[in-house]
């Protein structure tokens, strides 16, 4: 164990804890429940920041080994893949916490849910910080089960219709990714993740094996990344409360998925192993496929949530195209958009709770006339439209133009023509509900409207996290080029972990004034 391996252990005990606290906790303790909720997400992240300040300015590395079975261990690890998307999930998971506590103030079944919420967040950090197949395993199938009862919680019967399709779609794929893991293991015994791959040296002797494993593992994992045909929990599981929503989409299970698609084709296999057997183009051509039904499929959906739901089939595909692309400036653009991504769709379902806490609105024709009510959200939902339109100068924008970029290096230009599709099909269903939105005439006085929070339009707890998240989602567009951005630091990955010398200067001379 590397020198300070135990923090990684107390990262994750940061909300395991305060979660499995939470369970104990009578509905009315609500201070201390709030304790528990807010004081463990502030403390993972300033671990976080602690270990990024380690990694990156101390040069320390971090690890953590604790033997299984013989040949098994589970293994965390620090990289500077794994901690992009630690801290990505702990600030979301703070801002959500929040907005969470806002969101549920008058319900029941409080401490229920914020400690699997916490339980949640333990696998997903967990997922980020895995350093072997088998330990990534382990937290993948944790998150399910820790996930299947926030998207029950209404207790409604849709809602355990949704969670039944939801627990067969992630019980299937985690089958699938079990033997994969046990058949790779057995070929190739358990090895650390390893940037640039680990089996270069395997394909001669398993050429037929490895590439069937390889789809094994794409399927596995694109259950929860709602890769085409394995999507349809998605939709389904938006009867859910807004904060499981926002986590769902945001943070925790598609991100999860498709983090889980990057680690193997770099960690794993290797981008060029991955080439040479010729599953790249067929895993972007399901990519782009997923990229066009998910954006049609919102087009022809007027419940806003499950528009938003689509759009994040859609959306979270740009991540694998990314990556399938096989080139550094590609690769840039599919990791950032793990962030971008991230942060964009966090505020359209804060927007979408804010909407449908307030005034009850649920459905596109609904929000006319909205902005002059609350126009702060509805501020907040047009950058964050906008962002997945790829408007300049959101964060969208930067995703987009990295992935046309990586496209036009390695010869796949026509890819640029499937992104000016997408785009102009997200903004045939982001448009009308932000025109309609600050234009529209209401239809009524919104006499179901709740409540207000003193001059605010709806509660603070709700309105300063969409607020924060929207900011965010402008602020990594216009700050790009800076030292603080995500692409500066998802450059950084590329060159320096997977040995792509040139990047540096073809991302940032293009971006620097």
């Amino acid at each position: 164990m590397e020198p300070g391996g135990f923090l990684l252990v107390i990262i994750l005990m940061t909300s395991l804890v305060p979660g499995l606290v939470i369970f104990f906790l009578r509905e009315q303790q609500f201070a201390l429940r709030t304790f528990f909720n807010l004081g463990g997400a502030g403390l993972k992240l300033a671990l976080i920041i602690s270990l990024l300040v380690g990694v990156y300015r101390d040069g320390k590395t971090y690890s953590f080994t604790l033997n299984l079975l013989p040949g098994i261990d589970l293994v965390l690890a620090a990289d500077a893949l794994s901690l992009l998307f630690a801290t990505l999930s702990a600030v979301l998971w703070l801002v959500t916490t929040i907005y969470a506590i806002g969101y549920l103030e008058h319900s029941p079944k409080r401490s229920r849910f914020f400690g699997f919420f916490s339980l949640c967040v333990s696998a997903t950090v967990g997922i980020a910080f895995s350093g072997n197949l088998v330990t990534m395993l382990i937290f993948y199938e944790i998150l399910t089960l820790a996930t299947w009862p926030l998207v029950v919680h209404r207790g409604t019967p849709d809602s355990f219709r949704a969670g039944r399709i939801y627990l067969a779609y992630t019980l299937i794929g985690g089958a699938v990714l079990l033997a994969a893991v046990v058949w790779l293991t057995v070929l190739a015994g358990s090895q650390d993740f390893t940037a640039g791959g680990y089996l270069r040296d395997l394909y001669p002797e398993h050429e037929w094996a490895l590439p069937l494993l390889f789809v094994m593992f794409v399927v596995g994992f694109g259950v929860k990344a709602a890769l085409l045909p394995l999507h349809s929990w998605l939709p389904r599981a938006m009867v859910a409360p807004a904060p499981v929503s926002a986590l769902l989409h945001a943070v925790a299970v598609v991100k999860a998925g498709a983090f889980g698609i990057v680690r193997v084709m770099n960690d794993v296999y290797g981008i060029q192993l991955a080439a040479d057997m010729g599953m790249t183009l067929p895993l972007m051509g399901l990519a782009i496929l997923t990229v066009l039904y998910g954006s049609v499929r919102a087009l022809f959906t007027q419940d806003l949530k499950r528009r938003l739901a689509f759009s994040t089939v859609s959306q979270v595909s740009y991540i694998i195209i990314g990556v399938a692309l096989a080139g550094p400036v590609g690769a840039v653009g599919g990791l950032v958009h793990l962030v971008h991504q991230g942060v964009m769709k966090i505020t359209l379902f804060f927007c979408a709770g804010n909407f449908a806490e307030t005034l009850g609105i649920h459905r596109i024709e609904e929000m006319r006339g909205v902005g002059r009510r609350m126009p702060w959200t509805m501020a907040a939902f047009t950058l964050g439209g906008l962002g997945m339109i790829g408007a300049p100068p959101m964060a969208g924008f930067i995703t987009k133009w990295y992935l046309g970029m990586g496209a036009l290096e390695v010869g796949q230009g026509w890819v640029i023509g499937v992104l000016l599709v997408s785009s102009l099909l997200n903004a045939a269903y982001f448009l009308p509900p932000i025109l309609a939105g600050w234009f529209g005439r209401p239809q009524h006085h919104w006499s179901q409207d709740r409540f207000r929070d003193g001059l605010l339009e709806t509660h603070w707890m709700l309105l300063l996290p969409t607020l924060a998240v929207a900011a965010m989602a402008l602020g990594m567009g216009l700050l790009a080029s800076l030292s603080i951005s995500p692409l500066y630091w998802v450059t950084f990955i590329v060159e320096f972990e997977y040995g792509y010398e040139h990047i540096w200067r073809a991302v940032f001379e293009e971006v620097d004034p």
